[in-house]
């Protein structure tokens, strides 16, 4: 079995876009490629986990899950955003169980300790005569939280960039759609048999695949003037939208409204989908090598009683393309596990997102070679195992 050393490095980083292969199958189906993506991407970069106005105000809170790690975040009594690990400092026990909510306090329902919504460590049931033990150092453990348009990020990593630093340009290039003047109206969870990296390579091939595999999303695009630009570490496809048509899918030509459609990506595994008063997000997080949960959060311009219909009738829409994701998404997981397949070429038409992507996975996947990363991540997967 090739290294896992041989297996990054069989990818050429340098190519041209007009050279250049896509990352090799290996990529897709090797665990030890999976751990070490835990540690240098999902860990080391700045993830959404919620929506600001979950915790606009005092006591709210949110739970989530970042590729293991489970998390809280709350909006203490001073107003301040806070997020922390989602574990008890007594016997690991989960100390927020519900998803989100109002609290004043958090209270561990394995041993009742309490913590404060600020993470300080509160209350120790039948826990005196303990030796040296500190309470002020055995609060809820924090992790680095901050807010940009509707959306919370963590970062696991302590030392990291700011968020604003990570996401660049995408900061500019977003503001004039004014996200903050759409409303949350509804969140699907989907769950796919590929690699997460299969479901970006999907959204990143330039619409290449909308003419074949969407039928009615490509009756409302201009296809033929889809464009996409790379900056940072963000990707954008637009595409006129067609002011009328009548082989339109009727559906889809009610609901996409504008002159022209955005699609964001953000490094590593989120994206932004606007029209005219619509956006919905996808958050791609991996489960396992062959496995992925896509998180679709939509937002509306109205999201009353009398916008009720329209906003469903456009939730579909999205639920039939998504539809068709899946299958194909899972289709090219079986693919790459045939000796047929190694490694394919890139439209430069079309794939330009998709070459920005993998050229941004092997460097944070070297680096993290440099850095030992690899061992860590084989190491702790084996102690769990002989666990």
């Amino acid at each position: 079995m090739e290294s896992l050393a041989d297996v990054i490095h069989a990818y050429n980083h340098r190519a041209p876009l007009a050279e250049a292969y896509t990352i090799p199958a290996a990529w897709y189906t090797d665990g030890r490629l999976a751990r070490l993506e835990k540690h240098a991407i999902f860990h080391r970069t700045w993830q959404m986990v919620g929506r600001a106005d979950q915790v606009a105000e005092p006591g709210e809170f949110f739970t989530a899950d970042l590729d293991g790690e489970p998390l809280v975040v709350a909006r203490g009594a001073d107003g301040v955003l806070r997020a922390f690990y989602n574990v008890c400092r007594h016997h690991a026990a989960a100390v927020v169980t519900e998803p989100a909510g109002h609290a004043a306090n958090f209270r561990c329902p394995y041993h009742g300790w309490t913590y404060g919504i600020d993470g300080a460590l509160k209350g120790t049931p039948d826990f005196d005569g303990v030796c040296d033990f500190d309470r002020g150092k055995n609060g809820l453990v924090p992790v680095p939280v901050d807010t940009w348009e509707n959306f919370v990020f963590v970062n696991l990593h302590a030392q990291s960039e700011s968020l604003r630093d990570f996401l660049g340009h995408l900061v500019e290039r977003v503001r004039p759609l004014r996200l903050a003047t759409l409303c949350f109206f509804e969140r699907r969870i989907y769950e796919l048999n590929c690699n997460w990296k299969v479901y970006v390579d999907n959204y990143l091939d330039g619409g290449y695949h909308v003419p074949h595999l969407h039928k009615g999303l490509n009756s409302v695009l201009e296809y033929a003037n889809y464009t996409i630009e790379n900056e940072d570490r963000f990707s954008l496809q637009s595409s006129p939208v067609k002011a009328s048509n009548p082989g339109a899918d009727g559906d889809a030509a009610a609901t996409r409204h504008g002159d022209r459609a955005y699609y964001f990506w953000q490094y590593p595994n989120f994206m932004l989908n606007w029209y005219e008063g619509y956006l919905d997000t996808n958050l791609v997080l991996p489960l396992s090598i062959d496995r992925c949960r896509v998180i679709f959060d939509f937002y509306f311009a109205e999201v009353d009683g009398a916008a009720d219909e329209h906003n469903r009738q456009s939730v579909a829409v999205s639920h039939r393309v998504q539809e068709e994701d899946v299958d194909i998404c899972e289709a090219v997981q079986r693919g790459l596990h045939s000796r047929a397949y190694r490694a394919g070429r890139l439209s430069v038409r079309r794939e330009a997102g998709e070459h920005l992507f993998h050229r941004l996975l092997y460097a944070d996947l070297s680096a993290a070679l440099t850095r030992g990363d690899a061992g860590s991540a084989a190491n702790f997967a084996e102690a769990r195992h002989a666990r």
